[in-house]
């Protein structure tokens, strides 16, 4: 974007699905004219002609304003973002200990690891892994205590490390723990600087900080859609002044991040085990998880089905019962995500949850933000949004900060689709009420009881802004301890949902009656669903 084009176009290109969107300048701001979505693999030119055509037709003034011509536009300018495979990861550790410690915490840094430590496994098995086919990068693995990790292990893991790296020397590998005490061993790279050290991954606060920030540095997939979504949610936190979190569940995995005006509170989280149908054959813990939020009733062996065909089909059956499998299949990978995520959960509730990926491609917007109300849940108020046009990606993907940041000022009425705001109060008493809450809104006012377990929908539109005055029988958590709270919300499609269900949610054990408290949920945010 080092010229001043008046048209272009932002592509997600996912594993499952393309999506396209048209900008064009409109009185000196971007604005979103039109997008579109399809299954991976669709005609990409075939797409964004029917997108040029359409706006073309609609407005042939704004068309011809921007310089728009469905004949060409092949010579508009375009923001790719493209979800690229997780690069693969090799750990040898001198202990299972390290190895295990290392494998958590490559699971959230956007790596497929796989490791063998000296304690279980042979020097020419742990060889072999190194070397393997789709290894992007070692790590080489010590604790930091000579007691628990003594010399004799330590120069082993050396001697083995560096006949691998000498092997490919192209390939990075860092050094953790104890082994950076052995870095002479090792080739130095063509300036002569020796391979990256950090500390174990079980030092540092929090345990494993340094050595994150080292696998952050040498991934070979930093430039794709992933980290691009979270470079976008870090500028929009600081142009909003606001403090935001970005789940996103897609078909390849799920991404967890959480950012202030100041920037990342936590590392960003890249979970494969977040995918919304995880690659190979479904076993019975992912079958279960599913099972747990389905609103239908399906036997394991059924559900195993219904869970390959969306794997390999991702846009099939997109109605009736196969939309409510993948919004089960969502709500679960978003559990997952959540479960790989406690040091971002254990934050307090940020002001704006930002919703993505193609997980939620046939949901509707109140039904998106009843799932992340049953997953995401802290105590406290949160707006919730939905990135609808897929442009978070494709706008991180621009280089430069100053120009990503400007492009997402002009597209901040259009960026996101608002869903509405969440209020979660915690420690309430059971009863028959826990007290009253009234709605000041911009033209009226309303008054509501407020029901212990249950979920009070309150219509406040896309675009209204109210305040929320609860005033409870007893002190509650909202964020803050307090009797009376008062809190500005914003309406969305979902309107603003008051949940006063248990933190965190639970369900019954019994398949029928949880699908029955399931069903009567979603029917109040999915009307008209045919099952």
């Amino acid at each position: 974007m080092t010229t001043e084009p008046r048209a272009l176009f932002a592509l997600d290109l996912g594993s499952a699905t393309s999506s396209a969107a048209l900008l064009g300048r409109v009185n000196g701001r971007w604005r979103l004219l039109a997008f579109e979505a399809a299954p991976a693999g669709t005609d990409l030119d075939g797409l964004l002609i029917g997108l040029a055509t359409r706006v073309a037709g609609a407005d042939p003034d704004l068309a011809a304003e921007i310089g728009l011509d469905p004949a060409a536009v092949g010579d508009l300018p375009q923001l790719v973002a493209r979800s690229a495979e997780l690069p693969g990861l090799a750990i040898l550790a001198t202990s299972e200990r390290e190895r295990a410690a290392i494998e958590r915490l490559a699971a959230t840094a956007g790596w497929r690891a796989s490791g063998l430590s000296l304690e279980l496994s042979e020097p020419v098995a742990m060889a072999r892994l190194a070397l393997g086919r789709g290894i992007a990068a070692i790590v080489l693995a010590a604790g930091e205590s000579p007691a628990l990790d003594p010399k004799s292990a330590v120069t082993s893991l050396a001697i083995l490390g560096a006949a691998v790296a000498g092997r490919d020397p192209a390939r990075p590998v860092v050094l953790a723990g104890l082994l950076r005490t052995e870095a002479g061993r090792f080739p130095t790279d063509t300036d002569g600087a020796p391979p990256p050290f950090g500390p174990a991954a079980t030092a540092g606060e929090p345990p494993g900080a340094g050595l994150r920030r080292l696998l952050d540095a040498i991934n070979p997939g930093s430039g794709d859609a992933r980290h691009a979504i979270v470079r976008a949610i870090t500028d929009l936190a600081a142009i909003i002044d606001r403090r935001v979190e970005l789940v996103e569940i897609g078909l390849t995995g799920g991404i967890r991040a959480i950012a202030g005006p100041d920037g990342l509170e936590a590392p960003g989280a890249f979970v494969d085990a977040a995918a919304l149908v995880p690659p190979g054959e479904p076993d019975d813990d992912l079958v279960d998880g599913v099972l747990a939020w389905s609103s239908i009733p399906l036997d394991r062996h059924r559900m195993r089905d219904r869970l390959r065909e969306l794997r390999l089909t991702p846009w099939g059956e997109a109605h009736g019962a196969g939309a409510v499998v993948r919004y089960a299949a969502g709500r679960a990978a978003l559990e997952r995500l959540v479960d790989a995520t406690p040091e971002i959960g254990e934050l307090p509730a940020p002001d704006l949850i930002v919703v993505a990926g193609g997980a939620w491609a046939v949901a509707p917007g109140p039904a998106i933000a009843l799932a992340v109300a049953d997953v995401v849940r802290r105590p406290g108020a949160s707006q919730l949004a939905w990135d609808h046009a897929r442009l978070l990606g494709p706008i991180g993907m621009i280089d430069d900060q100053d120009e990503r940041r400007a492009l997402l000022a002009d597209l901040a009425e259009d960026l996101l689709a608002p869903l509405g705001t969440v209020v979660t109060p915690a420690g309430l008493r059971a009863g028959k009420s826990a007290g009253r809450l009234v709605i000041h809104g911009e033209t009226s006012s309303s008054e509501v009881d407020l029901v212990p377990g249950g979920l009070q929908l309150i219509d406040l539109p896309p675009g209204q802004l109210g305040i929320a005055e609860f005033r409870f029988r007893d002190q509650v958590d909202v964020g803050r301890r307090a009797k009376h709270a008062r809190i500005e919300v914003g309406g969305g499609l979902g309107g603003l949902l008051v949940d006063m269900r248990d933190v965190p949610l639970r369900l019954p054990d019994r398949l029928d009656r949880r699908r029955a408290l399931l069903s009567a949920w979603q029917a109040a945010l999915w009307p008209g669903l045919d099952v």
